[in-house]
This record gives C-alpha cells, structure tokens and sequence, in this order.
C-alpha cells in the first residue's frame, strides 16, 4: 500500500514539519532561519564573499529576492557581521558565537529528526529522493 502513495505528499509533509521544527526552535533564541544561512555562508568559503555574493548565493533558498539583503542588514544591527577594507563580510565574535551555538542546535534538531533511523535508512531515502528529482528533471516536464 506504502508503495502507491504520491511522494509529493509525503515529502511536502516532511519538508514543513522539519522546516516547523527548526524555524520554531530558532524562534525562541531570536534568530531565523535565513540568518542561519548567512552566518554559515560567511564563515564557510575559502575567502570572504562580498554582499553580493551571498545575495546571489542564498536567494534561491528565501522566501523572496529581496529577504537575504534584509538579513544582512539584520546581522549588521545586531553586531553579527561586518564589513572589511576589501568590502568582504566577516563574522564578528558575537557573530561566530552565533553560527556555533545555531550549528549545535541544529546538531539537536537532526538527532530528533533521525531518530530511529540509521544512516544508510538515510542514504538510501536521500539516493531515492535524488533520483526521483533526476526522473523529472530528465523528462523534460519541468
């Protein structure tokens, strides 16, 4: 029976309850979700990325074009983020103690999300959700 139900569903469900999860979790130490990415993408390339890359970078993933410009703006109220001489971004200490202390609740949440699971359930699920993306993709449809 598993077999015949739409995979749209059950992975749109898993997607909000997840994505509920986490945002809520976040909510209640004053940072979203967004800020998360940009503290992450700032301190995670080899060199410093400029406003404009982290624009371009993360606005696929937001809500709208205009949300990850407010973010940094954001992070910059707050003391997270600043700017160097070569107008590249940079953590601040508060900023760096931020992105560690989201990255061990986030560590928290997928060990909730997880739970049960082992991590070859995991890779599998992931190979087959992958797969399904390359089905459609490939397809021409979309």
């Amino acid at each position: 029976m598993l077999a015949t139900q739409p995979i749209g569903y059950w992975s749109g469900l898993a997607h909000a309850a997840v994505t509920r999860q986490l945002r809520d979790a976040m909510a209640r130490i004053d940072v979203t979700q967004p800020q998360y990415w940009v503290l992450n993408r700032v301190n995670g390339g080899p060199s410093a990325p400029s406003r404009e890359e982290v624009v371009i970078q993360l606005t696929p993933l937001a809500d709208g074009p205009h949300e990850i410009a407010r973010v940094i703006d954001q992070l910059f109220h707050r003391g997270w983020l600043r700017i160097d001489a070569r107008q590249r971004l940079q953590l601040t200490d508060a900023g760096e103690a931020a992105r560690v202390r989201l990255r061990e609740l986030v560590t928290e949440l997928r060990a909730v999300v997880h739970e049960g699971i082992s991590d070859e359930e995991y890779v599998a699920a992931l190979k087959v959700l992958r797969r399904m993306v390359a089905n459609v993709e490939d397809n021409g449809d979309s």
